[in-house]
C-alpha cells in the first residue's frame, strides 16, 4: 500500500485546496478498498480522482493495481505505462509493470523494468528476490545468484532467497548446493512449505541417495497424505533402493486417485516385472497402452518376452521401438542380448554397430560390442 499519498498528486498547480483534499480522501479510500480486495469500488474511487485530475499518478498506479489483481495484466500495463510517461521514476508503477510482465512470462521485459527500479532503490528485498527469480527463469545463473546473495547479506535467513538459491542450483544440476540452501531453510523454519520437503527429497533422488530422500517425502505425506509429488518421490526412492514391493505401495496409491495416469501405470508394470510377476506386469502395461501408445509400456512387454525366453518376439518389438526412439541405446543392447541368447552373434554385432554409426558415444554399447567381438560374452 502507498502510504504517503501527497507524493503522488499531479504537479498541476491549478488544483484548489478543496480538490486536493478530495483527492487525498479518494486516494486513501481507493487503496483501502484495494487492500480489502473490493476491486470494483476501488476502481470507482481511482476513476473519480482522474475526473478531477487526469494526470494523477497515484490514480493511474491504483488502476494498474486494480487490474493486476484482476489478472487483466495487459490493461494494468497500459495504466502503469501512462503513469511512467508522466512520471518516469515512479517506483510503484515500475514495480507493478514488472510484476505484470513476470505474470505474462515476459521475463526479460520484467528484468529491464526491475533493474530500472533498483537504480532508485537497491535495498528493496522484495524487488531483489523477484529480479533474482526472473534471472533464474532466463537461466542467467551468475546474476541470479548475485542478487539472492545480496538479499542474504541484508537478511541472513530470508526465506525467498534461500528457496530461490535452492531452485537455482537445482535447475543447473548442482544438487549438493541446492540441498545446502533448502536445509538452511528447514533449520530456520521447522514448519516449512511442503514444497521445500519434496524439493529436498528430489535432490536425493537426483543424487541417487535414495534412503536419505525417504524421510523428507514421509514428512511431506504427514502434511498432505495424498500429495502427488511426495507419493511419486517415495515410490521412486524405493524403486532406486530395489524395494519394488514398497514402491508399488505408493504407485498404487497414486493410481487409486488417478487410474488413467499412463506414466504411473508403466512404473507399476516395471515394479511387477522386476518382481517376476509377469502376468500382473502385462496387465498394467496393457492398461497404459489402452490409453495411448507408450514406448515404455511396449518396452516392458518386450522385456517380459525376453525374460520368458521369447527372444524373437522381443526382437521384433524392440526393433519397432527404434523407429520411435532411434537414439535410445538401451533398445540396441536389449536386442543384442536377445540375439546372443539365440546364438546370432553377427546380428548382435550388427545392431550395436548401427547405433555406433550414428556418432553417439556410449561406453556400455562400445564395451558390449567389444566383448561380443572377442567372445567374452
Amino acid at each position: 500500500m502507498i502510504d504517503d499519498f501527497e507524493d503522488f498528486f499531479s504537479d498541476d498547480q491549478n488544483l484548489d485546496d478543496e480538490t486536493v483534499n478530495e483527492i487525498s480522501e479518494l486516494s486513501k479510500r481507493g487503496y483501502q478498498l484495494l487492500k480489502e480486495n473490493l476491486l470494483e469500488r476501488a476502481e470507482e474511487a481511482f476513476r473519480e480522482i482522474l475526473s478531477l485530475d487526469d494526470n494523477n499518478n497515484y490514480a493511474l498506479v491504483g488502476l494498474g493495481d486494480v487490474f493486476r489483481k484482476k489478472r487483466s495484466f495487459r490493461v494494468a500495463i497500459s495504466y502503469y505505462q501512462q503513469c511512467l510517461e508522466l512520471h518516469p521514476d515512479n517506483n510503484y508503477a515500475l514495480f507493478g509493470l514488472a510484476d505484470c510482465y513476470k505474470a505474462l512470462n515476459q521475463f526479460n521485459r520484467a528484468i529491464d523494468i526491475w533493474e530500472r527500479y533498483l537504480q532508485h532503490d537497491d535495498t528493496n528485498v522484495t524487488v531483489l528476490t523477484r529480479v533474482a527469480d526472473a534471472y533464474r527463469k532466463v537461466r542467467n545463473f551468475q546474476r541470479s545468484k548475485e542478487l539472492y546473495l545480496q538479499v542474504l547479506e541484508m537478511e541472513e535467513n530470508n526465506p525467498y532467497a534461500l528457496i530461490g538459491l535452492g531452485h537455482l542450483h537445482y535447475d543447473f544440476k548442482e544438487f549438493k548446493d541446492a540441498l545446502y540452501y533448502w536445509e538452511r531453510m528447514l533449520q530456520v523454519n521447522d514448519n516449512v512449505d511442503i514444497r521445500v520437503l519434496t524439493s529436498l527429497g528430489n535432490c536425493h533422488r537426483k543424487m541417487k541417495t535414495y534412503e536419505q530422500g525417504v524421510p523428507y517425502f514421509d514428512r511431506a505425506l504427514e502434511m498432505e497424505p495424498n500429495n502427488f509429488y511426495a507419493l511419486f518421490g517415495l515410490a521412486d526412492c524405493y524403486r532406486g533402493m530395489n524395494r519394488q514391493d514398497k514402491s508399488l505401495e505408493y504407485w498404487e496409491r497414486i493410481l487409486d486417485r488417478d487410474p488413467r495416469n499412463k506414466v504411473i501405470l508403466t512404473r507399476a508394470g516395471d515394479a511387477y516385472r522386476n518382481m517376476g510377476l509377469y502376468d500382473k506386469a502385462e496387465e498394467f502395461y496393457k492398461r497404459a497402452l489402452n490409453i495411448e501408445f507408450d514406448i515404455y509400456a511396449i518396452l516392458g512387454l518386450a522385456l517380459i518376452n525376453k525374460a520368458k525366453g521369447n527372444h524373437e518376439e522381443a526382437i521384433v518389438s524392440l526393433k519397432g521401438l527404434i523407429k520411435n526412439d532411434p537414439k535410445n541405446h538401451r533398445l540396441y543392447t536389449e536386442i543384442a542380448e536377445s540375439y546372443m541368447a539365440v546364438g546370432q552373434k553377427e546380428e548382435a554385432m550388427d545392431i550395436l554397430a548401427s547405433f555406433m554409426r550414428m556418432g553417439i558415444r556410449n561406453t556400455f554399447v562400445m564395451e558390449m560390442y567389444e566383448k561380443i567381438k572377442f567372445g567374452e560374452l
